[in-house]
């Protein structure tokens, strides 16, 4: 039955004379349209014509937003183009999913386009004369035509759509139109009446042309002698043609030509349309070719694409196309169609190919790739493109809408599932959602802003809407979502606001506009009223305006804003809450603006209610933030957001702020990298949404305080990546200078890259370490290892840009090329990269940068490269750059008739079996070559449209990856099918990089974003891995074993998923299988295989492979054992010498290589130019003046070196290369001095008694020092040397007997000591880095040690005194890969846990050795592990420590591979201040002791999930020390940009202020005014200066800053106060001295002239003598590293500065064996007046007195080396000198003997007397040691 609103369209409709076109009321004209009376078609025709489409046109209906509604099937154009001119129609057509397709067809286009929005067919116009067509303009003798377009077939076979209803019509010029029609009636040309009731035609769907569309005939004349007759597409058509035009009896230039009724072509199928509407066609865009047929003419034809039917027919036949088509199909982003099944048959089509007249069969066996669509959108990496503005909460506070370019992404927070709107061209430049969240409205950027209405439940497109509008700048929806308002500039670049009418578009209708106005305000928001549809308010640079739509016009007036006129507003906001219902003048709005001020605005009056301005909050006593509203700069506000209960502003300063809605007080903030471009509270008021202007996105959770990142993305395009498989990461390079690791499952980013005036080009991942490799724009290659962030080494073989850089797939090789052409090749043998060798003019240096510019070959053989021109592709032998082949490409296209040459692109290895090298060329095609011959195998054209910007091939070699323009493109590398690939779009900007990622389950595309698609492809057919045991990891066993599997004995590692990980955890597989009736790995059959390998022994064993995981240690005489691995041979050995044993005299050599492993846990000694001193005066015992009573700091450095006993409470750590016992109650230390250099590691034995503590080699020694200690009197109770370089771990056996301790990578040794006597029981050669032991709590002769890719499991044998090992190499599992495990603990019974540098923890049973269960527990290096009872704590260096219930590993462990249940979660986690370097805990691991490598010991409380901080310290160097003037605290700062401030009775850390990026160089504490007695409430104050030249003053009593000044270009090296704290005296780098108040910061003078050499020292005294010739009450002296030093006489009050005395000292001409002058030091002496010290750099080493009353040297004090510190007690006459060689000298003046002080691991760069002369702070490095003098 006929719809009763499409019934009066039936027969057909006469559009014209429906909408009476005369008339120009329902339709619209532009430019020069006429309408004409032609007298051979004897009726009224519309002549349009002009320059320009786009100003000459007729349209149908008026309004662009309004819609024709017409159903028929068939549109009728009866129409004749002006000769020689070109035309061009646009048909605007809806879906049945209401979504607006344009269909255009035109003689300008020359190519078929598509889009899923847009279909764009070339229109080949027929001559008469000739008889045939041709493009172009129409020619002369063009005839008039019948169009007849099939809609609901060209929407099915190009978009697969359903075709609704026919919307637009709009005729552009050069055009003569007689009529238009629609019809479900297929209307033939020249059958007349009587003819189509004789044959029956109605039955057919055929009629007879009717009188409104009939051209007129004359007698004797036939139709189609006269006329032309298209039908688009024509009946059958099983191909999607790429132009309109008739059928002619030969092809036209290749293309597949349309017939006409009258002058059909002879056909070899003939398809019904039962068949073709099954046909499986759809997305499918072709170049269809005409089938043969004899003619006189020559058959030009392009290659014949192979087409599959699915009909009843004869049998299959060969293909007729050739190995590649122009077919593609075309997915969205988010398109997951399939195709319809085929199930008919076969039927073949013949086609001619390159001009061939024998006609082969085309198969229909498979029709392309399958799945279709191949790929789908899992993931976009980005945010922002257009706007960083506008991201929206959906009305349940669920989700999270943005977007990113031009796709809408939708954000689930919950499951961070990501949900895709895509249709939008360009970029979104605006969005809005309705207040239901059912309509969500877009609009995309560009000269014509289209826009978008979506049912967002189901994301699909409503509607399409020209905005008219050119930037739309906002866009606001209604409440209700019926009305939509946007605003931005028209085509003039005039202000225009226009609001729509959507309250139709959810029932099938249209959008239309209720109103529209321009204004000459300037607009920057504006939103409609929650409360009143028809009422918005705007806001913009000196303007706030409220509007109103009445009577369908939009009327405006402006609010009143009196003294505020003047500023820039930039946001508006209602507030929204209860009383909804009240009168809509009444509801409260609040504008913002630029300069801080928030405006709240009476809407009944229209005038400003009251008006704050927010200034940067201080902090009140109440803990809250206020904020003012007076003078004072303000916070430039860029957007505002209201609740019912509070307020969200974003500023430009990076903060969000959530402030009270009296804006007395902001209650929370949130800091961001940049300025906040957006604020939005969330419906349900628990979170706030942020946005930057960076492309970050997050929200606050208000009642959690926790703020989380969403999306943060690239400020630029993405020029290229490189993925990490392993820890499924991805780093990316972009336009904005940053280079950004990612990861991949969580979307987050973990690091950031940038250099300083340099811009990344390139970006390269190791395949097996964590090694990312960096090329910039100056030529350096930069290799940063991402598990200790921190960049490892820097390569300056290139002077310009890096263009390519690449690793081999074996990890051995790097490679990098840069613009002038040169190639360098590093080799990465372990770890350490060096360069092989550097050749120039060899890469091409207009062949372009990025990626695929360098490529490797599978096999790590074969470097491919376009190079040394753009049309040569060289080959080389990758491991040293020998030149094999050379292929000149623009020699390969013989054919082609182009006069340009066709150069190369970028390359590709093919699959090693096949040895193919891929080139993509210039000219849109790749070639495929035989990399070892350079012949030319297959051709592939065209690829896309522009050059191929990258390719990739899949690891199985099936698929092939292209990227183009914009569009991705899937290829079947072996052109199986009829169409061999799939395109997909998604990208607004060109595509720059394509690559499958290492497991081939998804591929990654960048360009505007970071594009993860899911790849869907099958996984390719592999035969299933037996489980077959390697011979080399097999254990051996009798003959008489029993075959039974021990239950106990797990044959393959289980996987578990016990954390909430961000990737699932790795599925182990098994590498050494353990045998039926194993029993132990130390068992009889170890005996029964050393009776095999004795000398002369005719017992065979029945395996001889290798076992590498059985090994014994051997020794020869004195020698040390050698473990290595025991070797079974079938053949008895030689009498006379066993094979691999070490000869008499000959140490075993050590591994070939000392390259420090990839682990942070192995030890490192901090690199010290300092030399321990050759002589010591240590004092009498007794007599010391000294006593060091503090030390201030913890060696984040060292590796296990903090100790706490929870039973004795005893608790020790080291700080450089002092132990210091400390009481946990009383805060007391006690201060263990034994070592000359930095102690590694400390162990403290099981009963608490003894500490073994290691350190470097003493001066003199060959082995390093282990100190033995009693913990009862701190005594050293033995001194034990064995290990050549460093000692890497200790551990005491669980009955105190043993002592064991392990080499670093350098010595590799492992030895065993005795506890009663200390001697050495055993010494054993690894040849491998170990990182950590542990002793066996079960058996006291198990122990195991850890290290690369393998647990050693050890068994201690005594007999007798002597004791033998025995060991077990039990490699880690294999799919962990290269891995190094750096941590160990042993658990209840047989459990053992070891963690891995990957971040994941193996779980070992201890009495098979296997390795039973694995899981992902960091991100990071798991550096520490302890257990105990079911809990495990393991630390990273990711900062966190992470507690895990592991009370299910023993029954996991009995019930071996088959066990079901349990698992392993994570309780408890805590992010520290740095890596996790040690760790103590109690047995129940609720309370505990970590220390990090920023210094701090912290005090861990799981129970009650706290972190305090227990001991802390500087990480970097101190560059200053200094007392308070009551001597209660003292103050240090150092080149991490802080200043601390310690409280001296405690050394607790009491306040910190910290300046980000800069170094604090110097440092002074402000003097109490003479003759003021203390008072405990006076505010104290602190003086800092930096790096950059800035000086800043703190208030200590106030912790704040008070005052920034900036009186220095260059960096600050000395700081002091006067004597009355009036003036600060400042010094820099480049000599200058600058004097300046500390009230003001103004500087009062600048002194030049110490000019061009540093300030060292700067010192003021109260002036004693009046005679020394000069006025003023205060003596200051100024030194400079050239030896110099200045004295001055100053009165402040006078503004008197005059110098005194000028110094010079002289020095001989050349230091010899100094890598560095020692600096020059001066200061007054306190206890002799008018007389000055100094020290430095001279003839001699001595200190000299100098007398500025006589004006010479009074006496001199011999110095055992040139000071490096200085200090001069002010009461006693003491002077304390720090030298470089660790040395710390108390020198009684003016005679007597000096007293030498050790405790300093690195040169004393700092000394400083306290005000009384009771105490003395020296500083080296990083410790700061407290010294008190108790007879001062």
């Amino acid at each position: 039955m006929i719809p009763v609103l499409a019934a009066w369209q039936r027969p057909y409709l006469n559009i014209f004379k429906h909408f009476r076109v005369e008339e120009w009321k329902r339709s619209a004209k532009e430019g020069d349209v006429a309408a004409l009376t032609d007298t051979r078609l004897k009726g009224t025709i519309y002549r349009i014509r002009g320059s320009n489409p786009a100003s000459s046109y007729l349209q149908l209906p008026r309004a662009g937003t309004q819609s024709l509604g017409l159903t028929g099937r068939y549109f009728y154009l009866l129409f004749r183009p002006l000769p020689r001119k070109h035309f061009l129609v646009h048909l605007d057509v809806t879906t049945k999913e209401n979504q607006v397709v344009r269909i255009s067809f035109s003689s300008l286009f020359k190519e078929f386009k598509s889009t899923p929005t847009w279909l764009q067919f070339p229109f080949v116009c027929g001559a008469a004369s000739e008889g045939t067509a041709q493009r172009g303009a129409a020619p002369a003798d063009v005839r008039w035509t019948c169009l007849v377009l099939d809609l609901p077939s060209i929407l099915a076979l190009y978009l697969s759509c359903s075709y609704s209803h026919l919307r637009g019509v709009k005729l552009c010029c050069n055009l003569l139109v007689k009529n238009l029609c629609t019809s479900d009636l297929l209307f033939e040309p020249g059958v007349t009446f009587a003819g189509a009731r004789l044959g029956d035609l109605s039955c057919h769907g055929i009629a007879p042309m009717p009188r409104d569309l009939a051209f007129p005939v004359p007698k004797g004349e036939k139709w189609h002698d006269l006329y032309d007759y298209i039908r688009f597409p024509s009946e059958g058509a099983k191909l999607l043609h790429n132009s309109i035009q008739k059928s002619f009896p030969s092809p036209v230039a290749g293309d597949q030509v349309l017939e006409g009724p009258g002058h059909s072509l002879t056909q070899l199928v003939t398809l019904s349309r039962a068949v073709s509407d099954r046909l499986s066609l759809v997305q499918q865009i072709t170049s269809p070719k005409a089938v043969s047929v004899p003619h006189r003419c020559p058959v030009i034809t392009k290659s014949i694409p192979e087409v599959h039917l699915a009909v009843p027919g004869p049998p299959r036949a060969e293909p007729a196309g050739g190995p590649m088509e122009e077919k593609q199909k075309l997915h969205s982003a988010g398109d997951t169609g399939q195709p319809l099944p085929l199930s008919d048959g076969g039927i073949h089509v013949y086609a001619h190919q390159r001009g061939r007249q024998t006609p082969r069969p085309v198969p229909g066996s498979e029709e392309g790739l399958v799945p279709d669509p191949i790929l789908k959108l899992r993931t976009i990496i980005g945010f922002g493109g257009c706007s960083t503005k506008w991201a929206l909460w959906t009305r349940d506070s669920r989700a999270v809408v943005y977007p990113c370019h031009a796709v809408i992404v939708a954000l689930l927070l919950k499951t961070g599932e990501q949900r895709f709107f895509l249709g939008h061209t360009d970029k979104v430049a605006a969005l809005a959602l309705g207040g239901s969240s059912a309509l969500l409205a877009s609009a995309q950027a560009g000269p014509r802003s289209l826009g978008r209405l979506w049912h967002f439940p189901t994301g699909s497109c409503l509607c399409l809407f020209k905005t008219c509008l050119q930037s739309l700048v906002s866009l606001s929806f209604s409440h209700s979502g019926s009305v939509l308002c946007g605003v931005g500039k028209d085509v003039h670049s005039k202000t225009m606001v226009v609001v729509w009418n959507t309250a139709q578009v959810t029932r099938g209708g249209s959008v239309t506009v209720l109103a529209k106005a321009h204004t000459d305000v300037d607009i920057q928001a504006m939103k409609i009223a929650f409360f009143d549809d028809t009422r918005m308010v705007s806001c913009g640079r000196d303007s706030v305006r409220l509007w109103r739509v009445r009577s369908g016009s939009l009327r405006s007036c402006p609010v009143a804003l009196g003294e505020y006129h003047c500023l820039h507003f930039s946001d508006l906001a209602f507030q929204e809450g209860p009383g909804q219902e009240q009168e809509p003048e009444n509801h409260v709005l609040f504008v913002c603006s630029k300069s801080g001020h928030v405006l709240e605005v009476d809407c009944k009056n229209l005038c400003v209610r009251s008006a704050r301005r927010l200034l940067p909050a201080q902090p009140q006593r109440d803990g809250e933030e206020q904020a003012g509203s007076s003078s004072g700069l303000g916070i430039a506000i860029n957007s505002i957001s209201i609740s019912s209960t509070f307020c969200a502003t974003g500023s430009e300063d990076g903060y969000m702020r959530l402030w009270l809605l009296d804006f007395s007080a902001a209650v929370l903030e949130a800091e961001h990298e940049a300025s906040v471009s957006s604020v939005c509270i969330s419906p349900d008021n628990h979170k706030v949404l942020t946005t930057t202007a960076s492309g970050n996105l997050g929200y606050l959770d208000i009642q959690a305080q926790d703020y989380n990142t969403l999306m943060r993305s690239h400020k630029g395009s993405v020029l290229g990546f490189s993925v990490e498989g392993k820890w499924k990461q991805i780093a990316t390079v972009s336009q904005d200078n940053t280079i950004r690791v990612w990861d991949l499952p969580s979307r987050q980013q973990l690091y950031d890259f940038s250099a300083a005036e340099e811009a990344p080009c390139t970006v390269a991942f190791h395949p097996f370490w964590k090694i990312l490799a960096c090329g910039f724009d100056s030529g350096v290659v930069r290799t940063f290892s991402l598990a200790a962030s921190d960049l490892l080494l820097e390569h300056k073989q290139h002077r310009t840009a890096i263009t390519g850089l690449t690793f081999s797939p074996d990890g051995n090789f790097m490679f990098s090329s840069c613009l002038q052409g040169t190639l360098a090749l590093y080799s990465l043998v372990a770890r350490k990269t060096q360069v092989l060798r550097v050749l120039g003019n060899v890469v091409a240096r207009d062949g372009g940068s990025g990626v695929d510019t360098l490529v490797v070959s599978g096999d790590s053989r074969l470097l491919a490269f376009v190079g040394p021109s753009k049309y040569v592709v060289t080959v080389m032998e990758a491991c040293s750059l020998d030149e094999l082949l050379r292929v000149d490409i623009s020699i390969l296209d013989l054919h082609s008739t182009c006069t340009v040459l066709d150069s190369a692109v970028k390359v590709c290895f093919g699959p090693v079996h096949q040895g193919e090298l891929l080139v993509s060329t210039s000219s849109n095609k790749i070639l495929v070559l035989d990399a070892k011959t350079g012949r030319l195998v297959r051709e592939v054209s065209p690829v896309h449209k522009l050059p191929c910007s990258s390719l990739a091939l899949s690891k199985d070699g099936q698929y092939l990856l292209t990227a183009g323009d914009k569009v991705i493109k899937v290829w079947d590398y072996r052109m199986r099918f009829n169409i061999n690939f799939q395109v997909f779009i998604g990208h607004s900007e060109p595509v720059h990089q394509v690559a499958f990622t290492p497991d081939q389950e998804h591929v990654i595309s960048v360009g505007d974003a970071i594009f993860l698609w899911d790849f869907l492809a099958p996984p390719p057919v592999r035969s299933s891995p037996g489980r077959a045991r390697s011979p080399a990891s097999t254990l051996q066993l009798r003959s008489d074993s029993s075959s039974e599997e021990p239950k106990d004995v797990s044959a393959i590692p289980r996987q578990t998923v016990p954390v909430p990980s961000l990737s699932s955890p790795p599925c182990l597989d098994i590498s050494s299988a353990h045998p039926a009736g194993f029993q132990s790995t130390f068992s009889e059959s170890d005996r029964e295989e050393e009776e095999a390998d004795l000398p002369g022994s005719s017992r065979k064993v029945a395996n001889g492979h290798k076992d590498v995981s059985v090994l014994v240690v051997e020794s020869d005489g004195n020698e040390e054992p050698v473990v290595r691995p025991k070797v079974r041979q079938e053949n008895p050995r030689s009498p006379e010498k066993p094979p691999n044993e070490p000869r008499k005299g000959i140490k075993p050599p050590k591994s070939q290589c000392s390259i420090r492993p990839d682990s942070y846990r192995h030890f490192t000694p901090r690199f010290k130019a300092s030399v321990l001193p050759q002589s010591l005066l240590s004092p009498p015992a007794g007599s010391e003046v000294l006593k060091l009573k503090a030390v201030i700091g913890y060696n984040g450095n060292g590796r296990g070196n903090m100790v706490w006993n929870p039973d004795t409470g005893f608790f020790a750590y080291s700080c450089g290369c002092v132990i210091v016992v400390e009481d946990l109650h009383s805060g007391s230390q006690n201060h263990w001095l034994g070592h000359a250099q930095e102690i590694s590691t400390l162990a403290l034995s099981h009963h608490a008694q003894v500490l073994a503590s290691a350190s470097g080699k003493k001066d003199g020694d060959s082995h390093c020092q282990i100190c033995i200690w009693s913990t009862q009197d701190g005594a050293c109770t033995a001194e034990l040397f064995h290990h050549e370089t460093q000692v890497q771990a200790m551990a005491f056996s669980w009955d105190d007997r043993f002592l064991v301790t392990i080499g670093d990578y350098s010595d590799q040794t492992m030895a065993l000591w005795s506890t009663h006597t200390y001697e050495l029981l055993l010494s054993t050669c690894i040849l491998e880095p170990l990182h950590d032991v542990a002793f066996s709590p079960v058996s006291h002769q198990g122990l195991a040690c850890v290290g690369r890719g393998a647990v050693m499991f050890w068994l201690l044998e005594q007999q007798g005194d002597a004791v033998r090992p025995k060991v077990h190499r039990a490699p880690a599992p294999d799919v962990l890969g290269l891995v190094e495990l750096t941590s160990l603990c042993y658990g209840a019974d047989a459990l053992l846990y070891t963690g891995t540098n990957s971040g994941q923890i193996c779980v070992w049973d201890t009495e098979t050795n296997s390795c039973f269960m694995t899981w992902e527990a960091d991100e990071g290096e798991i550096g520490v592990l302890l257990c105990g009872h079911n809990q495990l704590l393991s630390g990273s260096n990711t900062k966190r420590i992470r507690l895990w219930s592991v009370a299910t590993m023993q029954e996991l462990r009995l019930k071996g591979p088959h066990a079901r249940c349990g698992s392993v979660l994570l309780e408890h986690e805590i992010t520290l201040d740095g890596t996790i370097v040690s760790a103590a805990f109690d047995d129940s691991l609720e309370m505990g002791i970590v220390g990090t490598t920023a210094g701090t010991l912290w005090y861990i409380n799981w129970v009650e999930s706290t972190s305090i901080r227990l001991i802390s310290g500087h990480k970097n160097k101190v560059t200053e020390v200094c007392f308070s003037p009551d001597e209660s605290h003292c103050a240090t700062c150092g080149e991490d940009g802080s200043v601390r401030i310690w409280a001296l009775g405690s050394t607790e850390l009491v306040v910190q202020f910290q300046v980000l990026n800069q170094s604090c160089q110097c440092l002074a504490w402000k003097p109490r005014p003479v003759g003021v007695w203390p008072c405990p409430g006076e505010s104290q104050h602190m003086v800092a200066g930096y790096s950059d030249g800035t000086v800043r003053v703190f208030s200590v009593s106030r912790t704040e800053m008070e005052l920034k000044m900036h009186p220095h270009a260059a960096a600050l090296t000395a700081i002091t106060y006067s004597t009355d704290g009036e003036m600060i005296l400042s010094g820099g780098k480049d000599g200058i001295v600058a004097v300046s108040s500390s009230r003001t910061g103004m500087t009062i003078h600048v002194l030049a002239d110490h000019r061009g050499s540093p300030i060292t020292v700067l010192q003021c005294t109260r002036k004693q003598y009046h005679d020394l010739g000069v006025e003023g009450g205060e003596l200051w002296l100024a030194s400079s590293s050239d030896r110099r030093v200045s004295v001055w006489a100053s009165d402040w009050l006078q503004d008197k500065c005059e110098l005194l005395d000028w110094l010079s000292f002289p020095a001989p001409a050349g230091p010899e064996g100094l890598d560095s002058l020692p600096p020059s030091l001066a200061a007054f002496c306190p206890w002799e007046h008018g007389v000055l010290v100094y020290v430095g750099f001279g003839l001699q080493k001595e200190a000299l007195f100098y007398s500025l009353r006589k004006k010479q040297v009074l006496r001199k004090i011999p110095l055992p080396a040139f000071a490096t510190s200085l200090s001069l007690s002010p009461s006693t006459p003491f002077m304390a000198i720090g030298f470089s060689e660790r040395l710390l000298r108390l020198q009684p003046c003016p005679a007597g003997d000096p007293q030498d002080y050790a405790g300093h691991d690195d040169t004393v760069h700092l000394c400083r007397f306290a005000p009384s002369g009771r105490r003395l702070l020296t500083a080296s490095h990083s410790a700061v040691l407290v010294w008190e003098l108790p007879g001062a």
